[in-house]
């Protein structure tokens, strides 16, 4: 059975590279001091065994399988500094395509013969299945014997771990931000938003900037058609998880956009269905104040703005996350992608190296050099992401690449695809108006509670 735990991460920054959602704590910045006992993740005061069999001239090959190696900026510079640290190791990259990239994965490893040293981890659902089959290695003793200090991930790690073992450790990120219209602010007169936001401060905001007069309309808020987009705002205050089984404390927040869609504070539900509006054509038309989104749309942004297809919302910035009363600002959603040594890996301990060199503070530099979130966020790094041309030069923006608590979408467990479905078609139920908000918070109650077992 599968443990879901809730704790914080880091994680941060943004942009390029990095792609969609898909891909996707604490008052200290995400990865600030990581080293509890002298050593990070990928600490170069680490000696590797890598290194030895590099001085004793031997050479190692480790095959890392991932994909879309033409299209991520990272692999690359990734390879060439972990390579130049330990001449005695080359990493072969096997790509195994991008579109059923998990189940492949999930061939390969549990094949015969398999020699892959280091496997991704695409997503949750994945990650879950191959630990079920028992096919990655735990990570733990390898963590304990290096004295890592798991707290620079602000939460992730615990949330990702199965019967209270961690078989994966995360690379990269993006978590959920609220993204605005610097010019429709301006236009409007009105201060823009902060980093410190309650929820109720943002609806009151949302309907300031609201303007319902036929041909200037301006929305002060939208919701992408995921439920993710409204549901999980319920679960930042640490006490509440999607996998609960019990969903009365989604109450407020359907009560809120449901009050925001009738006043015409965000477009239909039911429209932006029907007419198929992307988020991001949503925010390119300039008439949107504010859009919760997650840090994957800042590259798409800055790319689009720089080719001339969005002259509409060139002038924009990013805050936290709105927040319940006494909840840390910062507090927000997270996705990942992570690394994982397989059981039959011919190099474990080398493996190893690898990936606490990746996922750990030097890989982290590495990445946001080339425009991708890391898992590991210092100020330093921040300061990489926050310097990419194209990033909105206010500080505020840049505050806003510090987290401080992070929840996965979607937790670890072994019913979490059922789950998902259930939630989806409540949620449509829910703002279609087929459902009140009580009949739907039934429905939850009773399919999730059935699927889990309670």
């Amino acid at each position: 059975m599968m443990k879901k735990r809730l704790l914080s991460l880091a994680l941060a920054a943004v942009m390029a590279g990095s792609l969609t959602a898909c891909g996707g704590g604490a008052s200290t910045p995400a990865g600030g001091d990581t080293s509890a006992a002298g050593t990070t993740a990928g600490s170069a005061a680490d000696t590797s065994a890598a290194a030895d069999a590099g001085a004793a001239g031997d050479q190692i090959t480790m095959k890392w399988a991932m994909w879309d190696k033409d299209i991520m900026p990272y692999y690359t510079p990734i390879i060439e500094a972990y390579e130049a640290k330990n001449p005695g190791v080359k990493i072969e990259l096997v790509d195994l395509g991008g579109s059923d990239y998990q189940t492949v994965l999930a061939t390969q490893l549990t094949g015969s013969g398999s020699d892959f040293d280091i496997a991704t981890i695409k997503d949750v659902p994945g990650y879950t299945t191959l630990v079920n089959k028992g096919v990655l290695e735990p990570l733990d003793s390898y963590i304990e014997k290096d004295g890592i200090d798991l707290s620079g991930y602000k939460g992730l790690t615990d949330q990702v771990k199965v019967d209270d073992k961690l078989y994966e450790l995360p690379f990269r990120s993006d978590f959920w931000v609220l993204f605005y219209n610097k010019d429709v602010f301006d236009k409007a007169g009105v201060a823009y938003p902060t980093n410190d936001m309650t929820f109720e401060q943002y609806d009151q905001l949302a309907r300031q900037m609201t303007n319902t007069e036929p041909g200037q309309e301006v929305f002060g808020a939208h919701y992408h058609t995921w439920r993710s987009a409204v549901q999980l705002f319920g679960i930042l205050d640490g006490k509440n998880g999607i996998l609960d089984g019990k969903y009365e404390f989604l109450k407020p927040y359907y009560e809120m956009i449901l009050s925001q869609q009738e006043d015409g504070v965000c477009q239909d539900y039911a429209t932006l269905k029907t007419s198929n509006l992307h988020y991001t054509g949503a925010f390119s038309q300039g008439n949107v104040a504010m859009m919760n989104m997650g840090t994957w749309f800042i590259s798409t942004l800055i790319e689009k703005i720089n080719a001339g297809e969005y002259t509409d919302c060139t002038n924009w910035g990013i805050v936290k996350y709105p927040h319940a009363d006494g909840v840390e600002p910062g507090s927000t959603l997270a996705t990942i992608t992570a690394l994982s040594i397989p059981t039959s890996a011919p190099h474990k301990d080398q493996a190893w190296d690898f990936i606490k060199f990746v996922c750990g503070e030097e890989g982290a530099e590495i990445l946001a050099k080339t425009g991708t979130i890391p898992a590991i966020m210092t100020d330093d790094i921040a300061g990489m992401v926050s310097a990419t041309a194209g990033f909105p030069s206010d500080e505020n923006s840049k505050d806003a690449l510090q987290t401080a608590n992070l929840y996965l979408e979607m937790p670890v467990n072994a019913h979490s695809s059922e789950v998902e479905v259930v939630l989806n078609e409540a949620h449509d139920n829910i703002m279609t108006g087929n459902m009140t908000i009580d009949e739907g918070i039934a429905d939850m109650n009773e399919k999730v509670s059935a699927i889990l077992g309670q």
